[in-house]
């Protein structure tokens, strides 16, 4: 019975994750920043709440928690593989080269790249550290998640002012992809998504403290599985309600400092400022995380959120399928609906979408045990065994 809610719980706060990852990317067009040029002032209005309560909620938080549990997923795959004596270590580096590809098919759609790309890179931390001990792994988690490279080069800026970040020529590469995605051309469009969209987003990334952040979660949710942390028991409960309290009362006075920051030199803004805003992000994410799973063991709560377990267990076709989704909507290589949708009616898009892949979800599990992409990553994970 345990094990049964642990997974369901689990598959619930995926979905919820991803569920939050559309409702962004759809406010964002994709990365494609073509909006309405004039509405209502009610309108106006009514758009700016929105954005700003999606942002708020869900920005760079279902991010974080979706790669905490792909961690968590590392535990559960490489605990079933020690139980029969084996190492997965090694097929795990396979499954990830498959992740790349899986990666390159969404971005494919999605001009600015994409985080599959990113966990497939990080994820050489889950096989370095795989037989560490479990203390060894929550020090690391938490040496990653302190942003050790922003904090260089703060430091350096202290002592050398002229100290500089390398440019990584972010913002010409995106001006670049945005050309060509206004352009419409198909061809150029694919090509140019799965090269130049790749490598922008892999070097935004850099630049946003994303890598360390990356690697922190992972080990923490590879921690939270070996302490069998979702597991439904009453000692569980007060560690969720500990980190609840924790994280709600960090966060505050972290989103506080972090605007302070903001306002000095750019130097300061891109290290010390990168550094609390991924900081309050995660106080926010475990915010979220922690109230979901104590909200779970409410039956009342479990009812509302059941979809979400569909979604969640079918969340690699899902991400990839609402990319294919939202460049037919937005882009002009499709409807090119983009210059009248503001984040209101992108919005009401994203939750619509989010519906029919539920409901896909419900019928496709109904008749099998994976989602399609799920199934042929299984398949490809375990070629040359029986399973």
């Amino acid at each position: 019975m345990k094990k049964s809610l642990r997974i369901e719980v689990v598959d619930a706060l995926r979905g919820f994750a991803v569920m939050a990852i559309i409702l962004v990317h759809n406010l964002e067009h994709f990365i494609f920043p073509v909006y309405p040029e004039s509405s209502p002032g009610w309108l106006n209005a009514l758009d700016q709440g929105v954005f700003n309560g999606i942002f708020s909620l869900f920005a760079g938080k279902a991010y974080a928690i979706f790669a905490l549990l792909f961690g968590f997923t590392f535990y559960i795959q490489t605990s079933n593989q020690k139980k029969q004596g084996k190492d997965f270590g090694y097929r795990f580096l396979w499954r990830m080269v498959l992740l790349v590809g899986f990666a390159t098919l969404n971005a494919a759609f999605f001009p600015a790249g994409d985080v599959l790309l990113l966990f497939a890179v990080v994820s050489l931390v889950l096989f370095l550290t795989r037989n560490w001990s479990d203390r060894a792994i929550l020090i690391t988690s938490i040496i990653f998640l302190l942003q050790p490279v922003e904090w260089y080069h703060y430091i350096a800026s202290l002592f050398n002012p002229a100290h500089q970040l390398p440019d990584l020529k972010v913002g010409e590469m995106y001006a670049e992809v945005a050309a060509y995605t206004k352009a419409g051309n198909f061809g150029e469009f694919l090509l140019g998504n799965i090269t130049l969209g790749q490598k922008a987003s892999l070097f935004w990334a850099i630049n946003a403290g994303r890598f360390f952040q990356t690697a922190g979660l992972f080990l923490l949710g590879f921690y939270i599985g070996r302490k069998q942390l979702f597991v439904s028991s009453e000692k569980n409960l007060r560690i969720w309600v500990k980190t609840l309290i924790v994280a709600a009362i960090s966060f505050a006075p972290l989103y506080t400092l972090k605007d302070l920051i903001m306002k000095n030199d750019a130097i300061i803004q891109q290290s010390a400022g990168t550094a609390f805003d991924m900081w309050q992000k995660l106080a926010f994410t475990l915010v979220l995380v922690a109230s979901f799973v104590i909200l779970y063991q409410n039956k009342t709560f479990c009812k509302a959120v059941g979809n979400l377990r569909f979604y969640g267990k079918m969340s690699l076709t899902n991400y990839i399928t609402q990319s294919i989704i939202g460049a037919i909507i937005y882009f002009p290589l499709g409807l090119y609906l983009a210059p009248y949708c503001g984040y209101t009616v992108s919005l009401l898009i994203g939750l619509f979408t989010f519906f029919l892949q539920v409901l896909f979800c419900k019928w496709w599990l109904g008749k099998h045990k994976q989602g399609p992409l799920e199934y042929i990553w299984h398949k490809w994970t375990w070629i040359g065994t029986d399973k």
